[in-house]
């Protein structure tokens, strides 16, 4: 391993030097969605193709300010996308991410919102830097990271994606749900919206973002929110939660509280809704961090 990048990985937790470029290649396996087409051929397809990207993106790297879109570019059948990383810290989490399926998660189910798909979009990934195909050794951090680090940017920004973070700008680019006040006269809730707080949300399926926020601060708590998700999720019915407590012991509770998430978005699949993990929040007396998944500015 090289001493600039020994030197790198000291600072993970610091927003050092620029962490090096990969490229992300993605390909919708649904025969009525071409992601490369919509990208190509449509201004409208473009940018909400390119939103989906942005989201993606800032959900497993740490935030907006842990990476930059260089050049989206076509690599038929893929849809290339080259990200530079600002830092390791940035770089780690994107990789820790993507070796989950977390990213691949991501995507589908923005692409599954934004483009109004019927059905959940099925994505396949591969990811590169320079001549290195990083899906063949994600076991070995330390070494993708070298890759990564290795194949540093060539280039500026295109000038397309400066129009497209442009028209990102001049809207709210973090999926933030629609709320609107409810008085008892209004007709009935849509099916897929649901009410906190008085306010009505879209609902929709739970993301990586929302794992990792409720990963991060539920704390001792998550048995609790386990056992009443499992009121209606037969995956999470007793024995379930003690297994999984026993059985991630080690890795302390965000991983404990990660995996049952996990196990709930496996088990329900597309029924695995943003509403009941708010409710059994709700349930638990929560509402703090329920307010914080829903993205709902502190009172004061």
């Amino acid at each position: 391993m090289s001493q600039s990048f020994k030197r790198m990985a000291d600072k993970t937790v610091d927003r050092g030097p620029c962490a090096g470029c990969a490229v992300l290649f993605l390909q919708s396996l649904c025969p009525d969605v071409n992601l490369l087409s919509v990208y190509k051929d449509q201004q409208e397809g473009k940018f909400i193709v390119f939103k989906v990207i942005k989201l993606t993106l800032t959900d497993s790297a740490g935030g907006l300010g842990g990476y930059e879109i260089l050049k989206v570019h076509d690599a038929d059948p893929f849809l290339g996308v080259e990200v530079k990383f600002v830092d390791v810290a940035a770089c780690q989490q994107f990789l820790e991410s993507y070796s989950s399926g977390a990213v691949r998660q991501s995507l589908s189910q923005h692409a599954c919102r934004l483009l109004a798909l019927p059905e959940e979009l099925t994505v396949e990934t591969q990811l590169k830097a320079g001549t290195h195909i990083l899906d063949l050794c994600l076991d070995k951090l330390e070494l993708c990271l070298e890759h990564i680090h290795l194949s540093q940017p060539e280039r500026l920004r295109d000038e397309e994606i400066d129009h497209l973070e442009q028209l990102l700008r001049s809207q709210a680019l973090r999926p933030a749900p629609t709320t609107t006040a409810v008085t008892q006269e209004e007709s009935p809730l849509p099916s897929n919206c649901f009410k906190f707080q008085n306010r009505v949300f879209e609902d929709r399926m739970l993301s990586a973002a929302d794992v990792q926020s409720f990963s991060n601060g539920v704390g001792r708590q998550w048995k609790h929110v386990g056992r009443a998700l499992g009121k209606s999720c037969r995956a999470l019915k007793s024995p379930a939660i003690d297994n999984l407590a026993y059985e991630y012991e080690r890795e302390g509770l965000y991983e404990q509280a990660y995996q049952l998430l996990s196990r709930f978005i496996q088990a329900e699949g597309r029924a695995a809704k943003l509403s009941r993990l708010v409710k059994a929040l709700e349930d638990c007396k929560l509402t703090s961090l329920a307010e914080h998944i829903l993205d709902i500015q502190p009172r004061e």
